[in-house]
């Protein structure tokens, strides 16, 4: 399948690693084909702030892969194959703000993500997940097709609309480890 637009291959045709539980590469498939066989790949966490120390968030757009419609409190995406962690998280973060020149993300720590349910297909939902930090002072302007809403949120305010907006499962987890890791 190809996108209409430029002729570039469509997201779920996109090829990852498919990693074991010791984030070693055992093959290599389409993403689509990973997503619907529960195969363990690779995905990267970025969260951007602003001068004023706010955090971007947004909403999902309805036609993502996975978890669509949702908040997200990073930025980000699945890891290419043959692409490392670091450069994954300065493309995701370029690609999804819409900026070029950020400085390259601060890893933070990696986890394996592991869903405690399995997708809305009955499929196991893992991958390991690198979380990173970077400063965004450039005016934003986020993928059209990616990003459905956006604003830079104070972190009271991001951790008061834990409870009442529909997050992503694996963007609460990497956050609530990030809490924990900054302490």
């Amino acid at each position: 399948m190809r996108d209409d637009t430029d002729g570039a291959p469509s997201p779920s045709e996109e090829i990852l690693d498919i990693v074991d539980e010791h984030d070693k590469v055992i093959g290599r498939a389409a993403r689509g084909e990973a997503y619907a066989r529960g195969l363990r790949h690779r995905c990267v966490f970025v969260q951007a702030r602003d001068a004023q120390g706010r955090i971007f968030v947004h909403r999902r757009t309805a036609t993502k892969l996975v978890f669509p419609s949702l908040y997200d409190m990073f930025v980000g995406g699945v890891v290419g194959a043959g692409e490392s962690y670091d450069d994954a998280a300065l493309r995701e973060a370029q690609e999804e703000l819409g900026v070029s020149g950020l400085p390259r993300p601060v890893p933070l720590f990696r986890f394996l993500y592991e869903a405690s349910a399995t997708g809305r297909d009955g499929i196991r939902q893992t991958w390991w997940s690198a979380v990173y930090e970077v400063p965004c002072l450039l005016p934003v302007r986020p993928q059209a097709e990616e990003v459905a809403w956006y604003d830079f949120l104070p972190q009271q305010e991001l951790d008061a609309r834990l409870g009442t907006w529909a997050w992503v499962p694996d963007g609460l987890a990497a956050y609530e480890r990030l809490r924990a890791y900054r302490g």
